[in-house]
């Protein structure tokens, strides 16, 4: 914990934006507080782009002409309670997040009122924000739920019993503050999630979104779900997922279907070198495909809080969610699960949609979940994929094809998990390297100038206008990136014989 005075930890640059806040505020007479995350990151000595400040006045109106004051943009949050927010950007990217991010509240009666209906003890402490920033040696923390004493502890506490009752977006909240502090729930506060986990169900989609990807982002995912799952907010968050408990696999799975899905989750973060897992080391990792080009493409953003690399760690939950209606065993004794990639891409959607994802990221998780197992099929007979195979496996998945071959390895990982075989593993990631080597050159190819176009098919071949000259440049623009034509004159000779076979 922090020696000295607290202003010593504030970054310059926050620092500099409290100060021109501060001078605003007391200029029209406001009285404010600086309270919530960054008084407790401040304490921890903790980076962070988010700032709460309560005032004694209208929070809207405020965050209205701060806004304007400093050339931000203002967003309602909740007019009810009067939270307002202002988006400041940050043009030198210091916050890691390209902007700042500064929410005003109204405080209705007093300070303590206040700190009193926030969510855990350890965001329930605030400073005088022109004491902080003017005299920081006489600057008293607030502090009368013993926050400071439960940062000591590493313990996250709810101030009241109803914590969750007045605000169930809390139990994520809860979870995600302890794994990303390395804090523990205290038992009472346990107690109180298991009491109140089916309240999730009632919050706004978009609101579970919010929290759901930056749980999802943390580095031990698989202990957080188990630990979210013994809790009863798991299945609360997405019933679905109950329905997979049990589920038997074949013999190659060393977990049922739940558990299969957690370690997958794991596997992923691992691959993607995001997150940890405790059934693979280094010698794994030696195998898997690892660029600049594949780590910007998982850092890359696909909505307003989600990247390539989150949204594949979400498909990993939910790859296999269609297990349990499409189980079946055959003559043999065998178990198979028909079907379930195609199946679970539909459930995949619907969760989605509940939860108010983009249609960017529906259409990203749920190519994942119905191909999830194609990368594997590509290779016949011991055999390497041919080009158009390739082709036609990325121009099937878009967007998402390298992200669904990480989804396959990770699957392949968590299904083996203490029994993983290193000449196995070595084999499927072989295949792996393969196709993404070969899907880069054909990318290489497909960027280069076109050798014929529809002009050509109409003037050359006296071809009509109409869908059929699509199909046509379709199955040229495949041989090219197979690698069979290169030159105009292949081109004209190719779509030739196209227009001779009918």
């Amino acid at each position: 914990m922090s020696n000295g005075t607290p202003r010593q930890f504030l970054e310059p640059h926050i620092l500099s934006l409290l100060r021109r806040l501060a001078a605003f505020l007391k200029s029209r007479g406001v009285k404010s507080y600086l309270v919530g995350g960054l008084v407790r990151d401040l304490l921890l000595k903790r980076k962070t782009a988010d700032i709460d400040i309560a005032v004694q006045n209208d929070a809207l109106k405020i965050a209205q002409d701060v806004a304007k004051l400093l050339g931000g943009t203002y967003v309602l949050l909740h007019e009810e309670n009067r939270i307002g927010r202002v988006v400041l950007p940050d043009k030198d990217n210091i916050s890691g997040g390209g902007q700042w991010v500064v929410d005003f509240t109204s405080v209705q009666d007093t300070i303590y009122d206040d700190l009193a209906r926030r969510d855990f003890t350890i965001d329930a402490m605030a400073y005088d924000l022109t004491e902080l920033i003017h005299s920081s040696e006489q600057a008293l923390l607030i502090d009368p739920f013993g926050g400071l004493g439960d940062l000591h502890d590493h313990l996250i506490r709810a101030v009241v019993p109803s914590t969750f009752t007045d605000d169930p977006l809390r139990l994520l909240r809860a979870f995600r503050l302890a794994s990303e502090l390395g804090f523990a729930i205290d038992d009472g506060t346990e107690f109180l999630i298991r009491s109140d986990s089916y309240l999730i169900a009632t919050i706004a989609g978009e609101r579970i979104r919010e929290e759901l990807l930056r749980l999802i982002a943390v580095p031990r995912i698989d202990r957080l779900l188990l630990y979210m799952d013994e809790l009863g907010v798991l299945t609360a968050v997405i019933p679905e997922l109950g329905e997979t408990k049990g589920i038997i696999q074949p013999k190659e799975h060393y977990w049922n279907v739940f558990e299969h899905l957690v370690e997958t989750v794991a596997a992923a973060g691992f691959l993607t070198h995001s997150g940890a897992w405790e059934y693979a080391g280094k010698e794994v990792l030696e195998f898997i495909p690892c660029t600049d080009e594949i780590g910007h493409y998982f850092d890359t953003e696909v909505n307003a809080g989600s990247t390539r690399g989150t949204l594949l760690r979400l498909a990993a939950l939910l790859h296999d969610i269609a297990k349990p209606e499409t189980k079946a065993v055959d003559k043999m004794g065998r178990t198979r699960f028909f079907g379930h990639g195609s199946e679970g891409a539909g459930t995949a959607v619907e969760i989605l949609e509940r939860l108010r994802f983009s249609t960017h990221e529906i259409r990203f998780v749920a190519t994942m979940v119905k191909y999830h197992m194609r990368p594997g099929q590509l290779a016949q007979d011991m055999e390497l994929p041919s080009g158009r195979a390739i082709y036609r496996y990325f121009r099937d998945t878009e967007e998402a094809g390298i992200a669904t071959i990480f989804l396959n390895l990770a699957d392949h990982l968590a299904a083996r998990g203490p029994n993983l075989e290193l000449a196995a593993w070595k084999a499927h990631t072989r295949l792996a390297n393969y196709i993404l080597e070969e899907h880069f050159k054909q990318s290489a190819v497909i960027k280069q100038e076109k050798l014929i176009d529809g002009d050509d098919l109409i003037r050359i071949f006296g071809m009509p206008p109409g869908p059929e000259i699509g199909n046509i440049l379709e199955q040229l623009h495949e041989a090219r990136a197979a690698g069979e034509i290169k030159t105009h004159a292949e081109a004209l000779d190719y779509a030739k014989k196209l227009l001779n076979k009918g």
